[in-house]
């Protein structure tokens, strides 16, 4: 492992706003802020969770956008949310987290109805394993756990076979209504906040003449 590495993921224990929670911790003590966010932002604001957030792109954007909602970046690579956090600290944005933590224990971290959006962000596709798409309905059903009623989700990625498995193969079987879908957000009509700010790896996928597609719907 990197020198680099090791340093960043020292640099991690310190952060106040990244959490670190191993399976046997939360199967033995459970996780101490589910339920309570609102102690560890200090105040009761919608709050939105970016899932498979890398460095924490999107998650930083939209809380500089809406300082009036609280933002939580989940991913695996401690490395990756180093520079999140890092990022969240110093200019500061006391409305963003981070959870380390792989997405098939999401909702060990939050309570019924503590979540009102979640955005998906340029995940891996799993173009081999549709049950590990983080849209295939064991994930939906994971997230409903802790979505409260008529909240919203946010697909965005470059893969269009991920796109079309979302919009028309898991989306029909749910009870959701789709608000917006586009397999070019470029190239159509949309206005709003999937155009807010592009990730790394959305910069990448357009210099590489890649189209974005994005979906976003409402849980009823």
């Amino acid at each position: 492992m990197g020198h680099h590495k090791l340093q960043r993921f020292a640099e991690n224990l310190t952060f106040p706003n990244l959490f670190q929670v191993g399976f046997e911790q939360l199967e033995q003590e459970g996780f101490a802020l589910r339920g309570r966010w609102t102690e560890h932002f200090g105040n009761g604001n919608p709050l939105t969770l970016e899932l498979g957030c890398g460095k924490g792109d999107y998650t930083l954007a939209l809380a500089r956008i809406h300082p009036d909602r609280n933002y939580i970046g989940v991913d695996i690579k401690g490395a990756r949310l180093w520079r999140g956090a890092k990022t969240a600290v110093e200019e500061p944005l006391p409305n963003v987290a981070f959870i380390r933590t792989r997405i098939e224990l999401i909702d060990r971290f939050f309570a019924p109805g503590e979540v009102n959006e979640v955005w998906i962000t340029f995940c891996d596709p799993q173009l081999k394993k549709p049950n590990k798409r983080l849209t295939a309905p064991r994930f939906l059903d994971t997230y409903a756990r802790f979505l409260a009623p008529q909240s919203t989700m946010h697909l965005k990625t470059d893969s269009q076979e991920l796109y079309d498995y979302t919009l028309n193969e898991v989306l029909p079987t749910q009870n959701v209504a789709i608000l917006a879908s586009t397999n070019d957000l470029y190239n159509s009509g949309y206005e709003g906040e999937a155009k807010l700010t592009q990730t790394f790896y959305e910069r990448m996928f357009l210099a590489e003449g890649k189209p974005i597609t994005y979906i976003q719907w409402k849980n009823n």
